[in-house]
């Protein structure tokens, strides 16, 4: 599993891949592909340290568990394949990119393009079994999801972490707030978008910090 992760990251994660608990974790997806249908698949598992090197991220936009629908997880948080049905999450993601930035409806609900200017798209659990939401939670991904929210804290450069959702928001306490800038809100899902996802506007609010800290700034906007 881990000969998957890019060197950079294999590089800055090295104790905690070289750990028995990484052991542990691998050994249980292993055994969970065998016994069941999980997503995403193999291939698509490091997307998003395959589409952002460690030392180009700027954003650290967090999630928590991959989509449990057939097709959909591909890897990033909240993103999902083109061809794919964008799930609620997503809508509402994309109607506060449009009311944020005025950015026009994405053709598809792919975030790759934001991935590739440096927003990691992480989850905290990085697989599921199909069909069942949180069924890899307390397995070992945690572990490792942290170490990797912490290697981003110790980035020399200014990050901005979104985090969306009570969630999201605990892992706070991995991060330097001293020099990163954090940015929270409700999660977009459509059980609590309407609590103060709505108006949040994360887009703009990241990219004046990131001019504030001599970064450029992320074009959110998507294809039409």
């Amino acid at each position: 599993m881990k000969d998957r992760l890019p060197a950079d990251w294999k590089k800055v994660l090295k104790d905690v891949l070289a750990s028995p608990e990484f052991a542990e974790l691998e050994a249980f997806v292993a055994e969970e592909r065998r016994e069941h249908t999980v997503y995403p698949s193999e291939e698509d598992l490091f997307s998003a340290f395959r589409l952002t090197p460690y030392e180009q991220v700027k954003v650290l936009l967090l999630g928590q568990d991959p989509y449990h629908g057939p097709g959909q997880a591909h890897g990033l948080a909240f993103s999902v394949k083109p061809g794919v049905k964008p799930p609620p999450s997503l809508v509402n993601i994309f109607k506060e990119l449009q009311s944020d930035i005025g950015a026009p409806k994405p053709k598809d609900g792919s975030l790759e393009p934001w991935a590739e200017q440096g927003v990691l798209l992480l989850n905290a659990v990085l697989t599921v079994r199909q069909s069942e939401p949180n069924a890899h939670e307390g397995h070992g991904w945690e572990r490792f999801t942290d170490a990797v929210i912490q290697r981003v804290s110790n980035n020399p450069e200014p990050v901005v972490f979104i985090l969306w959702g009570s969630y999201a928001q605990k892992k706070k306490a991995l991060i330097d707030t001293s020099r990163h800038i954090i940015l929270e809100a409700p999660h977009p899902s459509p059980l609590s978008a309407s609590k103060g996802f709505f108006g949040s506007k994360p887009f703009s609010s990241a990219n004046k910090a990131l001019k504030k800290a001599g970064r450029e700034p992320i074009d959110w906007a998507l294809p039409e």
